[in-house]
């Protein structure tokens, strides 16, 4: 048996306002301020006013203007019952104003005091200026990503979990200068359950009747097919042991193109548990076609270095989780790879570890996955969907619908367009098979269908996929 797969400054011109935290300047020469001249209003004015208006303004405030000293200094008493200077009045005035100013100033701030602390508005933390808080603030740090790291912690974890998978007796190749390649069927594996479940692929095992399962730790199992995929390239192999290394299963449905891509097999059989690392390439959802005529769909396009004896391998993201099975490599290309999506796995891996026979779920048509092009072409109201498109449109032998199949009882048609399975829409990313991977043989789905321009909806019970296709 042979794997058939060789597989810049600031131009502001406006200049910053002051800085209010910026220390204080050195202190300058006090300011002298004179009030303002009291200006009574008419109806108050006295000849007692009329006579001090004469006089000269008084150096101090509050204060009655008196007569200059003699030569003694002596000042002379002023006579009984003669009138008062007008500086005393005004004095009078303005102080019981400045008094009863100070006791309504008083009164308010009392009472503005009792309503904050009424409200709590006292008891809260002063606010840090927008200056402080713009000193204290940490700019967020760049999350980097370690690549190398990711490959070595991805590679520590999973490569226990990787099998080499040899018909057993395999001996080497003489036609081979170094002795290392062997002559017969010979691959990798992961090991998905500590009691012995692997995943491979079909083209590794097939047709074998004996298997040799080889760990990285150097322990060696007969291994046996427990089971064969009858729509993709898969297969599940079992060894009698327990407590076995096991890799972590990812979601491929979350792959992103561009996404770090590990690679962990064993190339020629010989180079067991080498890694490679590339990334996400693409997605191929038609498909492509390997020597043995058989066209492979829904595959993950990676550019990791995947070689003859790395088929059954792990296809790994940057968690170190299983996202793919590779399968095969373009030979006439360089860096192109192909992985069938650990999603696509998880079915028959779910049966096996219930007991279960391997099966897939099938309806028995033929279609044509709709595109905008294909649409126009055949004037068809939808542009996706699948199409059971006439053999005489196709130029098929085969009849769109095959007799005595789930769908010829559920009574689609010829000419029908499947647009939903249960009311999920069939997309350009979701086609007609890769919704149905979600069921299983038995199941009961709701097809929504166009029929001449009209919906319907059919109800359709799921059959087994024969193995002979």
């Amino acid at each position: 048996m042979s794997d058939p797969f060789d597989r810049t400054p600031d131009t502001n011109p406006t200049a910053p306002g002051p800085d209010p935290w910026a220390a204080p300047e050195a202190p300058t020469e006090p300011v002298s301020y004179a009030p303002a001249t009291d200006r009574r209003p008419a109806w108050a004015a006295t000849e007692v006013d009329a006579e001090q208006a004469a006089r000269p303004t008084p150096e101090r405030w509050f204060e009655p203007a008196r007569e200059e000293a003699g030569a003694g200094g002596w000042i002379p008493p002023v006579p009984a019952g003669a009138p008062r200077g007008g500086g005393r009045v005004r004095g009078a005035f303005v102080g019981v104003i400045v008094a009863a100013s100070l006791v309504s100033a008083t009164l308010a701030s009392l009472g503005t005091y009792g309503l904050l602390r009424a409200s709590g508005s006292l008891d809260r933390p002063a606010a840090t200026p927008a200056a402080v808080q713009a000193q204290t603030v940490t700019a967020p740090q760049p999350i980097v990503i370690d690549e190398q790291s990711a490959i070595t912690t991805a590679a520590a974890k999973v490569s226990p979990a990787i099998v080499t998978i040899t018909e057993s007796g395999a001996a080497g190749n003489p036609n081979d200068p170094f002795g290392q390649i062997p002559s017969t069927g010979i691959g990798s594996g992961v090991i998905f359950d500590s009691n012995g479940w692997i995943v491979t692929n079909k083209h590794v095992v097939a047709g074998s009747t004996q298997l040799q399962v080889a760990l990285q730790d150097g322990r060696q199992f007969s291994g046996t097919i427990y089971g064969i995929d009858t729509l993709t390239d898969l297969a599940i192999v079992k060894v009698d042991a327990t407590g076995l290394p096991t890799a972590p299963i990812g979601d491929s449905s979350s792959v992103k193109v561009g996404q770090l891509a590990i690679a962990i097999g064993s190339p020629l059989g010989t180079y067991t548990n080498s890694v490679t690392a590339g990334i996400i390439s693409a997605f191929r959802k038609d498909g492509i076609q390997v020597q043995d005529g058989t066209v492979i769909r829904n595959l993950i396009q990676t550019d990791a270095a995947i070689n003859p004896g790395n088929s059954g391998g792990a296809l790994l993201d940057s968690a170190g989780k299983v996202i793919g099975i590779p399968t095969a490599v373009a030979q006439s290309a360089q860096g192109v790879g192909f992985a069938l999506p650990i999603n696509i796995a998880k079915p028959i891996m779910q049966q096996a570890l219930a007991g279960q026979k391997l099966a897939r779920p099938w309806i028995g048509i033929r279609y044509q996955a709709l595109t905008q092009q294909i649409a126009d072409q055949g004037k068809l109201a939808v542009s996706a969907g699948a199409w059971l498109q006439p053999a005489s449109a196709s130029g098929a032998t085969d009849p769109a619908v095959v007799p005595g199949s789930p769908a010829a009882k559920a009574g689609l048609m010829e000419g029908d367009i499947i647009t939903a399975v249960d009311g999920t829409k069939i997309t350009a990313v979701a086609s007609l098979d890769d919704i149905l991977l979600n069921y299983v043989p038995g199941a009961t789905v709701a097809l929504d269908v166009l029929r001449e321009g009209k919906a319907i909806t059919l109800t359709l019970t799921l059959g087994t996929r024969p193995a002979s296709l």
